[in-house]
């Protein structure tokens, strides 16, 4: 089996718009929610969020391509260059046909749904902008990814919900690993904090949480949302190391499953293959792993289920491992929230430092784990899990070695 190496990270989040910054704010107990500057929340019981804020596309792109992108594909494209600017790469002769694209999203164009909604509907406005269709497919942050460094090879869009960008970075590695592709740029982007799909979480009572989210304690009421975009470049190593490039980890493998079961209610079961898959396709055992990024949506039902599944799996060793959800401190950003927490594991890996779950405050008995509460703590990280449930029973897992 081919092995398969990460060479670049990119990332745009509201803890920051860069890859280092995203990680340095999740390291040191930084919290990026807060009130909404976009939306009137008047209206709304939860009136904060984790918001991309000063993001200015006229700093990423021209005016006319600026103006022809939905901010979720603004939000891909510069995370994009980022992971491509530290890996190196240029997609020059074959290796454009080589390379593949593959990117997750939720919802897609939710702003520019919300928009052309308003100015029907709300403005009796027959005309619509005559981008509207490329700005809101789901797959168009794929295409701009393409586009932007002339990669021709396999490209494609994921949309799995929360799982959509740890999906999509899967079926990146098994691009390479089928040798269809050497190299791959993988993520997943979001920007969903509309006030039509803010009423619509609302009226999920019990998931979106009124003040704070909080990850495994007793006192959780829910989620944040948030947006983003994160990135990663994949290469198949021996391609890497022919032309002296620095892995920053080693993809190792990858679990997915499907429960079966509920759109809203998650599954033990389902967790559990997704896991189990993860850690045998990276030829782990359980006393290898040293740290899980958990989904850690901060829900009664999520929080209570990855522990059962965590307790199963893992076996004894699991009180041994450090989990912990860093959505408190991006938010949940659903098509994206795979990816961001992938650059975070990467980085955990590479410094060897445990990420904190903000927030925590009193143990619940039926989450019985080490959740690193409130503050990092430096241990060296030899494997990790980075773990994405979604509604609708879409799970799916990524598994990581640090490089040696």
């Amino acid at each position: 089996m081919r092995r398969v190496v990460i060479t670049g990270l990119g990332c745009v989040s509201a803890l920051g718009h860069d890859a280092e910054t995203h990680w340095r704010a999740a390291r040191d107990a930084r919290c990026g929610i807060g009130p909404m500057r976009s939306v009137d929340t008047d209206p709304l019981r939860t009136k904060i969020a984790a918001e991309v804020w000063d993001f200015d596309p006229a700093q990423h792109f021209d005016e006319r391509r600026a103006e022809s992108l939905d901010r979720f594909s603004h939000f891909a494209v510069v995370a994009a260059r980022q992971a491509v600017q530290e890996s190196g790469l240029e997609f020059t002769g074959s290796l454009a046909d080589r390379t593949g694209v593959v990117f997750g999203t939720g919802i897609g164009g939710a702003g520019t749904i919300d928009r052309t909604s308003r100015r029907i509907y709300g403005d009796g406005n027959r005309r619509v902008h005559p981008d509207t269709i490329p700005r809101l497919m789901p797959s168009a942050a794929a295409s701009h990814v393409t586009m932007e460094f002339g990669i021709t090879g396999p490209a494609f869009a994921v949309t799995s919900a929360c799982s959509s960008a740890s999906h999509a970075v899967g079926a990146a590695l098994d691009l390479i690993r089928s040798g269809r592709a050497d190299v791959a740029v993988a993520g997943g982007s979001e920007a969903c904090l509309t006030y039509a799909t803010l009423l619509s979480w609302q009226a999920l009572r019990g998931v979106i949480a009124p003040e704070a989210c909080r990850p495994f304690c007793l006192e959780r009421r829910g989620m944040i949302l948030g947006e983003g975009a994160g990135a990663v470049v994949l290469e198949e190593e021996a391609h890497a190391r022919a032309r002296g490039a620095a892995a920053l980890a080693e993809l190792a493998g990858w679990g997915m499953s499907a429960d079966a079961q509920s759109v809203l209610e998650p599954s033990v079961e389902g967790a559990v293959k997704a896991l189990a898959l993860a850690l045998t396709d990276a030829r782990l055992a359980p006393d290898e792993l040293d740290y899980v990024n958990a989904h850690g949506t901060g829900t009664r039902a999520n929080d209570a289920n990855e522990t059962a599944a965590l307790h199963r799996v893992l076996g004894p060793h699991a009180r041994r491992v450090a989990v912990s959800s860093t959505k408190p401190a991006h938010g949940h950003a659903l098509g994206a929230a795979g990816a961001l927490e992938l650059v975070i594991t990467v980085r955990a890996l590479q410094d060897g430092v445990l990420p904190p779950t903000l927030g925590y405050l009193t143990p619940d008995p039926d989450c019985d784990l080490d959740y690193v509460p409130n503050e990092a703590r430096e241990r060296p990280i030899r494997a990790a899990l980075s773990n994405s449930f979604a509604f609708g029973g879409l799970n799916s897992v990524l598994a990581l070695r640090r490089m040696d």
